[in-house]
């Protein structure tokens, strides 16, 4: 463009002074002149002169210098057409009207027929007037600069695709070693060029770009795996000896020489150092630094390195005698700064950005190996040994330092991870003390088996028939907040043992360590609930005595806990005494129990019905196999009574007992209230027999009765109030009524009703006027009865 630029600079020089004078003196004889027809004709005559005068000579002005014209136009085509066929395309779109059929010959003598410039570029004039072919030469002039800036993209393509070429002839030259640096600088300037950040073609570029950025993300792989080979040819860890031999230089494919040093360098600048280093940190980790610190002073890492030679280094484990070894508590840290002193100086040559690299790459795995195979178990298990852990945390510091000095460890705040660990020995050594609890109570509820002491199962003698003076088993215990006392499991026993320990060393632990001991007397109380439901899972669901003996558990655990607070936290750091509670805890174990005692009750319920509804509804007791079935299943509730009473009297606390057992006698004396009710119509023999069968059920039932007495006669002193056993039973007046209703004379028990003295005062409403229909009214078996007395 700088010819161009001359050419017309040269052809200002020549010609422009004349036409601005002339342009100036009409304009000058324009303005000055009055405007009169006459003149404005003159005017009109001398403007139209003065146009084809100016056409003319500028179409005179081409002609004569049709070279330099015929230089700017090849330049723009040389700029807009770097080949011919996208020049014959250009040729072919252009406007008509710029194609002429007269023609000029340019420099380069090539002509083409169907179009203004081909290869070096051929100036045409037009076959018409000189008017249109200077026209013709303008208008050209301007659609070519057009041109131009149209197709600089493509050109930048088209360059891209040269430097691409160029580029995979780089990396083909780094196979054997030469221009490795230059290859990787090439990578690198084509990524920001092409904008890679994937293969995907962007919305609104062309095609050619996304082939362009897929074809740099496939010589870049390539570039990366010749280079990482290179590293692995110069540096080799051996793995059952932990040698570590470093080649500094080698000869690669065809002979070129390689250097390690260079290696790197490609590396740092194509980016891929991280990618290259990684298999070498990993194998010093594995099979140098685990060895070491596996087995501590018994081994170092020591150099065997030629000074006179220049081509490789070497270096590996050996064995350290323990006379001469310093006795030290972490004696691994000396062998692992030679490993980093070793990488420092002979791997990554003592350059501060490839040995940080390096140590992003292999410290955190080294740190996290000291700390699982050293630190973590040098914790103290006592608090009292808690200073002699400080020697270990002054060495870890100054193995820190150390590794800083080269460069292996960053200054950051989270690279100190060892010194971090090793300070916090506190939380650490707390930590691992709730572990060992709550392993601890996970044992102790999962092994034990529940067992009831011998003398409170039917072959023993209950505690409660002893006396004050008896000899009490070890596993029945005070409650607090109540004048009671319970049989509970040896796993509650011992897990508030365990939990009260634990509260003990609260009080004189720090706050931080205070805290992790709390959580893990609560972790400890709540495995509880999570382990025994799911242990006891079957004798829950059945009736038996491991289910009232969880049900003791769970409320001998909710009244403790509530006692926690008030024993211990006066005596906790003032910091978590807002924090620390235990009172939330309390109902859970409460509802758990309730809810335990109310399954066993239904369970109960469930098998009384079954044995009830036996009975057939105690109808035709008056037939002989009816009766005979009836009175089975009068047998069968009694027996089942005397087994819950058997179960739940040694272990239930004796308020509980005596609400569960009323409970189930009720459910017993209005299921049978109810059936014998239903009946239609009663026979004289019918009506003896139940009456029988009632007494029978009293009768055997008695000795339930006095347990419930004995247990109100006792707190009586307590509540101030005599409680009757019709009131504890309310079902129980209504059987016995029902008895003597079927004794009763038709004469005397209508006297009755009509004074409101019935003996059916104790039922409800409904009751009484549906056994009133059935005793009074006429039936056919009342007719046949009344006819038969008169």
């Amino acid at each position: 463009m700088a010819n161009v630029d001359s050419v017309l600079d040269s052809q200002r020089e020549d010609d422009s002074c004349g036409i601005i004078l002339s342009f100036y003196h009409f304009g000058t004889h324009y303005k000055t002149s009055p405007l009169k027809l006459k003149d404005v004709r003159d005017n009109i005559d001398r403007g139209e002169g003065r146009d084809v005068f100016l056409k003319s000579n500028g179409l005179a002005h081409v002609c004569i210098r049709h070279q330099e014209f015929q230089m700017i136009l090849f330049v723009m085509s040389n700029q807009v057409c770097p080949s011919s066929e996208v020049c014959g395309e250009d040729d072919r779109n252009r406007p008509k009207e710029l194609v002429s059929t007269r023609t000029v010959p340019c420099v380069a003598g090539i002509h083409n027929e169907g179009g203004m410039i081909v290869g070096g570029g051929e100036l045409r004039v037009g076959d018409g007037d000189d008017e249109m072919g200077g026209r013709t030469v303008v208008e050209n002039l301007i659609w070519r600069g057009a041109e131009v800036r149209d197709k600089e993209p493509v050109a930048d393509m088209e360059g891209s695709e040269v430097r691409m070429v160029d580029r995979q002839r780089g990396v083909q030259e780094m196979r054997s070693g030469r221009g490795l640096v230059a290859a990787a600088e090439e990578v690198k300037e084509l990524r920001k060029a092409l904008g890679v950040q994937g293969v995907d073609q962007r919305e609104g570029e062309p095609l050619v770009y996304g082939l362009l950025r897929k074809e740099w993300m496939d010589c870049f792989d390539e570039v990366q795996d010749v280079l990482v080979g290179l590293i692995g040819n110069a540096v080799r860890v051996g793995a059952e000896d932990g040698r570590v031999r470093v080649r500094f230089r080698w000869r690669g494919e065809g002979g070129a020489e390689i250097e390690l040093r260079t290696v790197l360098k490609a590396m740092e600048v194509a980016g891929v150092l991280d990618y290259g280093l990684a298999k070498v940190a990993d194998s010093l980790v594995k099979y140098v630094i685990i060895p070491l610190v596996s087995n501590g002073g018994s081994f170092d890492f020591v150099e065997a390195v030629d000074p006179e030679s220049s081509e490789f280094a070497e270096g590996g484990l050996a064995d350290v005698p323990q006379s001469d070894a310093e006795v030290k508590v972490v004696d691994f840290y000396p062998g692992i700064i030679h490993v980093v002193k070793f990488v420092y100086k002979f791997i990554c040559f003592q350059n501060s950005r490839w040995m940080q690299c390096f140590g992003r790459l292999a410290w955190p795995s080294t740190a996290e190996l000291i700390i699982s195979k050293f630190l973590s178990k040098a914790v103290p298990h006592d608090a009292s040994k808690l200073a002699e852990f400080q020697i270990i945390i002054n060495d870890t510091a100054e193995f820190e330092t150390a590794l800083k000095e080269i460069m292996f460890v960053s200054t950051d705040e989270k690279d100190k991870i060892l010194s971090n660990y090793a300070q916090n020995v506190e939380v650490h050594f707390a930590s691992r003390k709730k572990i060992e609890i709550l392993a601890k109570a996970r044992n102790m509820l999962s092994k034990c088996d529940f067992v009831i002491p011998p003398e409170y199962t039917r072959k023993g003698l209950p505690f409660k028939t002893q006396g004050a003076m008896g000899n009490f088993s070890e596993q029945t215990v005070d409650l607090l907040f109540l004048p009671e006392r319970c049989v509970v499991s040896k796993a509650a026993l011992r897990l508030m043992e365990l939990v009260h320990d634990t509260l003990k060393d609260v009080c004189l632990s720090s706050t931080r360590v205070a805290m992790k001991f709390y959580h893990a007397a609560r972790d400890a109380l709540l495995l509880y609930e999570a382990v025994v439901p799911i242990k006891l899972e079957k004798q829950l669901s059945s009736v038996n005595q491991v289910a009232i003996l969880v049900h003791n558990d769970c409320l001998f655990l909710s009244k403790e806990i509530l006692g926690l607070a008030f024993e211990y936290r006066s005596a906790f750091p003032s910091s978590m005494k807002e924090q620390a509670v235990f009172v939330d805890m309390a109902p859970r174990f409460h509802q758990m129990a309730k809810e335990i005692l109310q399954k066993q009750i239904q369970l109960v319920f469930r098998n009384l019905k079954e044995a009830i509804d036996g009975a057939n509804g105690f109808q035709n007791t008056h037939q002989m196999q009816q009766y005979e079935s009836a009175k089975f299943s009068i047998d069968q509730i009694v027996f089942i009574l005397e087994k819950v009473h058997i179960i739940w009297e040694p272990l239930l606390l004796p308020s509980t007992y005596r609400n569960s057992m009323c409970a189930v006698l009720d459910f017993v004396f209005s299921k049978m209230t109810e059936d014998i009710l239903l009946l239609d119509d009663m026979a004289a023999e019918e009506t003896l027999q139940l009456q029988r069968l009632i007494q029978m059920v009293l009768d055997s039932l008695s000795s339930l009765f006095e347990p419930l007495l004995s247990i109100n006669k006792k707190e009586e002193a307590q509540i101030d109030a005599h409680v009757h056993l019709d009131v504890l039973i309310p079902s129980l007046p209504k059987f016995r009524n029902l008895a003597v209703s079927l004794d009763i004379s038709w004469k005397e028990g209508t006297t009755m009703t009509e004074k409101g003295e019935g003996i059916f005062n104790n039922f409800k409403l409904p009751n009484r006027e549906k056994k009133q229909e059935r005793i009074y009214l006429n039936s056919k078996l009342k007719k046949a009865c009344l006819f038969n007395l008169t």
